[in-house]
């Protein structure tokens, strides 16, 4: 049995750990953060870490930035606790939505709290169904995710998530209101000499045959990520947003952006639809709409929508949906001051000047033996680890190759993430060129000594 420090048994003891092989994690035991300073953590033995991951795609503006901390100070002291329900409010609920108005990527009235992406999510496809419901259309109601997308853990985001892992013995995707279209990676989909714009056209069709099969009249909204995260960091092909949109054009069918990990400038404009031209009819918001310091998430809700809610809440006496804890005072501070670093430091424009020595760096690993395809797109990215780079063949996934490697790049003083084979890369957005060579010189140790343990145990493909 490996030898575990009192605190790292006390977790193993206590804590269920989220996305976690918790039958392996009782060998492997926890590292357990203590500091955090800039884009660099510190765990509980000594070591220090570049954050190469920003948290959970979401610690945008670093660790122990000062602004936010006295933000967070004053707002305590001032007014620690109260809600928005039943018409009560305070000044930084007001001022932020008001700033999301201002900056979205899409034409808002109003803007709905919620604690988390994930309830941002799932508020998105209530209100989908309400504003069906108020305009007396009960059977448009089935909502079209992707393949491989990310959306969120509740019952409904789960649903909307279209990864197998999230659905098994979960009982999900919870009836049959939740439909998932192909996945737009063209790496691993496309078919032989299949251009992207070809690819994205077939993809179009694919989403217009589901729609016909459904039928028209029972589609209330589709949701997309920008980029998609956790599904592996997978940047859409040329001429697909395009392509999709003219569809949902044509049936009269809500476009859902969710801009919880491209919100706020992590593809180096305010969201990912403006860099992808994505003219969204509501967006969902989270991460690093406070850089992570307090939980927030938001979704923007239309005039046409909102006059909806009012004729659907006065014929039932109230609007019945919310969260204690959403629009909490000290979560709003904090999003209210971490819009104005954005803007004061132009931190979007930053990105957007750093992200070609990102990008190029990363795509320098496709050279690598163990990569099929490093992709990305400002300052986000995926390593894709294969066993045969020339036929694409992934390794067996009951041999783990994602999270040795990654446990391997952690040693070499790098966090990433392992999305199954798929090393995930996201930092803070204040890294400097400096670091960003530092966290590819260290992701390029790792990926050698992962090499080295591939050829050692003989891992291959299943």
């Amino acid at each position: 049995m490996p030898q575990f420090q009192p605190d790292q048994q006390e977790d193993i003891a206590s804590l269920v750990h989220p996305y976690t092989n918790l039958s392996a994690f009782r060998e492997s035991g926890p590292t357990i953060l203590a500091r955090g300073e800039g884009v660099y953590v510190t765990d509980t033995e000594g070591n220090r870490y570049l954050e190469g991951l920003a948290g959970l795609w979401c610690t945008a503006l670093g660790y122990g930035n000062e602004e936010l901390i006295e933000t967070a100070r004053e707002q305590l002291s001032t007014l620690s606790f109260t809600h928005l329900f039943g018409g009560k409010s305070h000044e930084p609920a007001i001022a932020l939505a008001e700033k999301i108005k201002q900056i979205a990527p899409c034409p808002v009235s109003k803007v709905f709290f919620t604690c988390s992406g994930s309830e941002a999510n799932d508020s998105q496809v209530k209100l989908a169904w309400y504003y069906n419901n108020a305009r007396g259309k009960p059977e448009k109601k089935k909502i079209i995710s992707r393949v491989k997308a990310y959306h969120g853990v509740t019952i409904a985001s789960a649903s909307l998530t279209g990864l197998p892992n999230n659905h098994l013995d979960f009982d999900l995707p919870y009836g049959d209101r939740f439909l998932h279209t192909s996945c737009p990676h063209h790496y691993r989909f496309a078919e032989a000499g299949e251009s992207e714009r070809d690819f994205s056209a077939r993809l179009a069709e694919d989403l217009d045959a589901l729609i016909n099969a459904e039928g028209p009249d029972t589609i209330a909204a589709f949701v997309a990520e920008p980029v998609m995260g956790a599904g592996g960091v997978i940047v859409p092909p040329d001429g697909y947003f395009d392509a999709v949109q003219a569809v949902l054009a044509k049936y009269d069918i809500l476009f859902i952006a969710d801009e919880v990990i491209t919100g706020f400038g992590r593809l180096g404009t305010m969201f990912g639809s403006e860099a992808l031209g994505i003219e969204p009819d509501t967006v969902s918001l989270a991460k690093a709409l406070t850089s992570a310091y307090a939980p927030l998430g938001a979704v923007t809700v239309s005039e046409t929508v909102y006059e909806a809610m009012l004729d659907e809440s006065e014929k039932i006496g109230t609007f019945g949906h919310g969260f204690t804890y959403g629009g909490h005072p000290l979560s709003a501070a904090l999003g209210v001051k971490t819009l104005e670093i954005y803007e004061r430091e132009n931190i979007a424009g930053r990105v957007a000047k750093i992200a070609p020595k990102f990008q190029a760096r990363l795509k320098a690993l496709s050279d690598h033996p163990l990569v099929g395809e490093a992709r990305g797109m400002g300052l986000i990215g995926g390593v894709e680890l294969v066993a045969d780079k020339a036929t694409k063949l992934p390794f067996d996934p009951k041999q783990f190759v994602g999270a040795k490697a990654a446990a391997l790049i952690q040693k070499e003083g790098l966090i990433i993430r392992p999305i199954g084979d798929t090393i995930g890369i996201c930092p803070p957005l204040i890294i400097t060129e400096d670091q960003i060579d530092e966290l590819f010189d260290a992701l390029g140790r790792g990926l050698d000594a992962a090499e080295e343990m591939v050829r050692r145990e003989g891992l291959r493909a299943a």
